[in-house]
């Protein structure tokens, strides 16, 4: 049996988890991270890999711009896949129209830098549109994207070799996390046992083996996704974050900005779409293929099984005859497709707990991982720490 003790213990190695390690390695502390499978497998690896401010609102916009600051910081001393390559939202119909020069005047009041392009504009920066859809954008030039297969597992290579106070150890599954007086002592599955002046628990959409009763009151839902991947296509011209009319339709920022969303009509053609939680995204991966999706199935943090594992293809049709509406290359040439899942709370942006002073769970940040994490993290870390 091993007993060692740490400043840190960070339990998960999603993106939650490594960055809140990543914060505390650089306030000069030693950390011992423990992730339960073989390495992450969940959210973190399973989405677009967009990091995309402009679509945050309140704290959560000023953590994704923080988040672009650090994410390029690391990128100048390790490739982590960060590509500079911009976000842009593509509108298909008047009321989408109103809505980007609303999502405008509202960054232009904060000085967040931000173009409008014309029809032409659009279709000649990006000409695997349609020109029957475009109608007008705005674009983010300074967002980025990252790999989502490879992001993760290079981030934590990155922080093996800058820190000598850092301990990774995959297949470690943690099954107690308790305060000792001391700090917080953890024990895996195999029996090593693990002290720490704190421990954070990260844990996204496993809720059965540490605080499950907590978990079992706390209202989060599971949201699963589905998602695909074409064939590499790299002449295909459609680079960085592409955002369509749903995106428009969905986002928070456009919700919360812009005065038009309230009296939003729904046409014909979304609402089908709308049913399954439907708004179309294209990311181009470092391959050449093109990551597109995605839709929103939901159920509570008690049933979430009931979800299943099954990728429904009647989703995917829905997908892919939207995304044909959208760009003009072949969409039905497919790799892979496959279903992801996080926790979200219906009020909450983040759930936070705090027990004995030792004990910090940080989970539920649903679908602003990838964008708000790094931010987010650094934050929650001078807290946790007193600093």
């Amino acid at each position: 049996m091993n007993t060692k003790h740490y400043d840190l213990i960070v339990i998960g190695g999603g993106i939650l988890g490594t960055f809140h390690a990543y914060h505390a390695l650089k306030n000069g502390k030693k950390v011992l991270q423990l992730e339960k499978d073989n390495y992450p497998v969940g959210a973190t690896v399973r989405n677009f890999g967009q990091v995309i401010p402009s679509g945050m609102t309140g704290v959560w916009f000023d953590y994704g711009v923080r988040g672009l600051e650090i994410y390029q910081e690391i990128q100048q001393e390790f490739d982590i896949s960060v590509r500079k390559n911009g976000s842009v939202y593509i509108a298909s119909d008047e009321e989408e129209q109103n809505l980007i020069h609303e999502l405008k005047a509202h960054y232009d009041t904060l000085g967040y830098t931000q173009q409008l392009l014309g029809k032409e504009q659009v279709l000649t920066r990006y000409p695997a549109i349609r020109s029957s859809y475009a109608k007008e954008a705005l674009l983010f030039d300074q967002e980025i994207s990252v790999d989502p297969t490879a992001m993760i597992y290079r981030l934590q290579e990155f922080m093996r070799g800058k820190f000598e106070g850092y301990t990774l150890l995959c297949n470690s599954p943690v099954v107690d996390c308790v305060a000792n007086g001391k700090g917080a002592e953890v024990r895996l599955s195999r029996g090593d046992i693990y002290s720490a002046d704190k421990a954070v628990l990260c844990n996204g959409y496993e809720f059965k083996l540490l605080f499950p009763v907590l978990f079992e009151k706390s209202g989060q839902v599971i949201s699963k996704l589905q998602m695909m991947r074409t064939v590499p296509m790299p002449k295909v011209e459609l680079e960085g974050n592409i955002l369509t009319g749903l995106t428009i339709r969905r986002y928070e920022s456009f919700e919360e900005y812009c005065p038009s969303f309230k009296n939003l009509s729904i046409p014909e053609h979304y609402r089908e779409l709308k049913e399954w939680g439907i708004h179309l995204l294209f990311k181009k991966a470092e391959d050449g293929s093109f990551i597109i999706g995605d839709s929103h199935e939901y159920a509570d943090v008690n049933h979430f099984d009931e979800l299943g594992f099954n990728v429904k293809q009647h989703i995917n049709e829905l997908m892919m005859k939207e995304g044909e509406r959208i760009v003009n290359f072949n969409l039905r040439d497919m790799a892979t497709t496959w279903a992801g899942f996080y926790p979200q709370h219906p009020t909450e942006h983040i759930l936070e707990y705090d027990i004995e002073d030792c004990i910090h769970i940080r989970t539920c940040i649903g679908g602003k991982g990838m964008t708000a994490s790094a931010g987010y993290t650094e934050a929650s870390m001078k807290k946790i720490l007193g600093i």
